[in-house]
């Protein structure tokens, strides 16, 4: 899931300025799941940009739009309406703002609504918590299914810095070091041999941006 969150209003605006007529676009997964662009949200800002002497002109909840065949669906249906607007304001993370944009068949400035800050998980208690870098070489296999490049602050892949202090990160006191959850996860499942065999360093080379895979 792709975590975001609104910006805030007085930024939205300033990105508005000299514009009238505005058109709104929300997503109907991950933004929704974190409360920034889903239909509550979008009623919201819609409320919002019009006590401000905004007019919006309509708006659509694409149910992912960062797919482009999601997005084009919805924004053929509100054709006329994207078109008597001055501008578009996504309500989405990065992909899906780029989405829109690419697959716009009319020319209008679109403005963005949140910010993207991570891929996450949703636990039990309803935290967002980043796990993963999309770093395209996955060592999850080696460390018993904990990421060090994302949940260690360091991003450390040989094991505890001299940092560590009884289990804590020294980075961050009321956070468990990485490489001690790792150590006592392998040690649970009785693969501690792991951390014992000599691998290559890891190549990078494969998180160089941008990437792109054909399906």
């Amino acid at each position: 899931m792709i975590i975001t969150k609104q910006k805030e209003q007085a930024q939205i605006l300033k990105y508005l300025e000299g514009e009238k007529n505005i058109f709104l676009i929300g997503c109907g997964e991950c933004s929704t799941t974190c409360k920034t662009g889903g239909a509550e949200e979008i009623e919201k800002t819609k409320a919002f940009l019009e006590k401000e002497g905004k007019a919006v002109t309509g708006y659509c909840i694409p149910s992912a739009p960062c797919i482009a065949a999601k997005v084009k669906l919805e924004l053929a249906k509100n054709r006329k309406a994207i078109e008597s607007s001055d501008a578009i304001l996504v309500l989405a993370c990065g992909l899906g703002i780029q989405s829109v944009k690419d697959n716009l068949r009319t020319a209008k400035t679109v403005h963005v609504g949140c910010d993207t800050l991570f891929m996450g998980a949703i636990d039990s208690g309803n935290q967002f918590l980043e796990r993963c870098s999309a770093c395209g070489d996955c060592v999850l296999e080696l460390t018993g299914v904990i990421c060090p490049i994302t949940r260690c602050p360091k991003s450390l892949l040989n094991g505890p810095c001299g940092g560590q202090d009884k289990g804590k990160c020294e980075v961050d006191k009321n956070r468990d070091c990485t490489w001690i959850l790792i150590y006592n996860e392998l040690k649970k499942q009785n693969r501690l041999h792991l951390l014992k065999e000599s691998r290559p360093p890891k190549d990078h080379s494969k998180s160089t941006k941008p990437r792109q895979l054909a399906l």
